[in-house]
């Protein structure tokens, strides 16, 4: 131990939501926490993730809300977009949540330390290039959540306006008239769902043979009408293989597939994260790093260098949010010696904003069969419920699997996969059921309130029990 080095229970490289996670947790549980971070807490989820990708997505409900007002009754004109003032509320969003967790970090008595940390022996962390100076730390643990940037692919080289990321998407003060969306994965779809809303010509290029992978079959093909529906062209199983700018109107030509072509004055790489291990440091220290850059970990999130863990998008685990909030909580409880049971990652909630909404849990049916499962399904659409119908919101479905029992009803409930309005906020229910474990006639006696968007999962249980209702 450095002689000069501060002290701590725990120091947390990145302030992300992995990050401070771990600190709020380790603090109430009077844990002397430091974290150190380059930017602002919060992390790529607060400032250029999910809490403003979610707020232009909801910018763009609410235009096709005004759009299909007229049969409500209620007559209105074309809604005319002003993107500046989308920004500025997004911004406002975002500022308010900053400083309400900023504050919070504060009443918690953690210690927050601005630049970048670096770890080396004996667990010290090296703090530089930021506000707080050179500084350095010692930590009884050590964490690592320094999160994740955006993947970039060769051809592509990002300019911040023919060629750009999420990053610079979602600070944009005007959208582009078209875009390509290079990556058909949830961040993808996001973003291709909120421009064409908005008025942008979208075309979504996919190398694999479907979008949003993970999703059952029968989700991705509603979500595939739907983009069809609205003008959205999605191309699968093609390669990109680069772009020639235009020098006549600041739009590019994007080459793909074989021998096709497209002009348009935007492109979004969408192809996912990569973590951002870079910095790390890591000398002298047993922390194993892959080729991909993520740090080697157990099931406790422990990296080979004892006392020392890491967490969040930086590890080979789903790169979401509420999985860093858990792996915070799992690695405070293995630092206080209360042996946590591992997160399930099979089995973690997966939400997507895209229009329709997308939530899943567990296993779809072909991942299901795949692992050796008989299975037994049962599929109910919103055409047929009433608080869709009042909405307006049909589109969609739920989509239950099931263990297949020997008189042909369902037993244990392995997956859960919904398509439709505000399915993302119904997903809590089959959450608990698949991770308790829970059978069908079990969740089956359960009553769902009426008129609800959630009697639909209710009444897909049931159907598995041999007997239904509406449907």
């Amino acid at each position: 131990m450095v002689p000069t080095a501060e002290n701590h229970d725990v120091v947390i490289i990145g302030g992300g939501p992995a990050g401070y996670a771990a600190a709020l947790y380790g603090a109430s549980a009077g844990l002397d926490i430091a974290m150190v971070e380059k930017a602002k807490v919060g992390g790529t989820c607060l400032h250029a993730g999910c809490i403003p990708a979610k707020e232009l997505l909801e910018t763009a409900a609410v235009r096709r809300a005004i759009v299909g007002s007229a049969r409500f009754g209620l007559a209105t004109s074309e809604p005319v977009l002003d993107f500046s003032v989308t920004q500025q509320r997004k911004q406002q969003v975002i500022d308010e949540l900053f400083t309400g967790l900023s504050g919070l970090l504060e009443r918690r008595k953690v210690t927050v330390y601005d630049g970048v940390g670096s770890l080396h022996a004996d667990h010290l962390v090296r703090v530089r290039g930021g506000a707080s100076g050179e500084v350095e730390l010692h930590g009884t643990h050590v964490l690592l959540a320094s999160g994740s940037v955006p993947r970039t692919i060769p051809g592509f080289e990002v300019d911040g306006s023919r060629v750009i990321t999420s990053d610079e998407l979602l600070s944009l003060q005007k959208l582009p008239a078209s875009a390509v969306v290079i990556g058909g994965g949830a961040i993808g779809c996001e973003f291709a769902s909120m421009m064409a809303d908005l008025g942008t010509e979208v075309t979504i290029l996919e190398a694999l043979p479907k979008i949003l992978p993970g999703c059952d079959d029968d989700i991705t093909r509603v979500v595939l009408r739907s983009f069809k529906s609205r003008g959205i062209d999605v191309r699968t199983g093609v390669s990109v293989h680069g772009h020639e700018p235009h020098d006549w109107d600041g739009g590019t030509k994007v080459r793909f597939g074989d021998g096709e072509s497209l002009d348009v004055e935007t492109v979004v790489v969408s192809v996912g994260r990569r973590p951002l291990s870079d910095e790390l440091g890591l000398d002298g220290t047993k922390v194993e790093v892959t080729d991909r850059g993520h740090v080697v970990v157990d099931d406790w999130c422990r990296t080979a260098e004892p006392g020392v863990y890491a967490l969040g998008d930086l590890i080979a685990t789903p790169a979401l949010a509420h999985v860093g909030f858990a792996e915070g909580i799992l690695v405070v409880q293995d630092i206080l010696g209360e042996d946590p049971v591992p997160v399930d990652y099979g089995r973690v909630p997966w939400c997507i904003y895209c229009h329709p909404e997308v939530s899943f849990v567990g296993h779809s049916e072909a991942s299901a069969k795949d692992a050796g499962f008989e299975v037994v399904v049962s599929k109910h659409r919103f055409t047929g419920n009433g608080r869709a119908k009042i909405l307006g919101e049909t589109e969609g479905m739920v989509k239950v699997i099931a263990e297949k029992r020997p008189d042909g009803t369902g037993g244990r409930l392995l997956g859960v996969h919904m398509v439709g309005p505000w399915v993302t906020e119904q997903l809590g229910q089959a959450y608990l059921a698949v991770n308790w474990e829970a059978n069908v006639e079990e969740v089956a006696q359960f009553i769902q309130p009426h008129p609800s968007l959630s009697e639909l999962f209710g009444e897909s249980v049931l159907a598995l029990t041999g007997r239904s209702l509406h449907a």
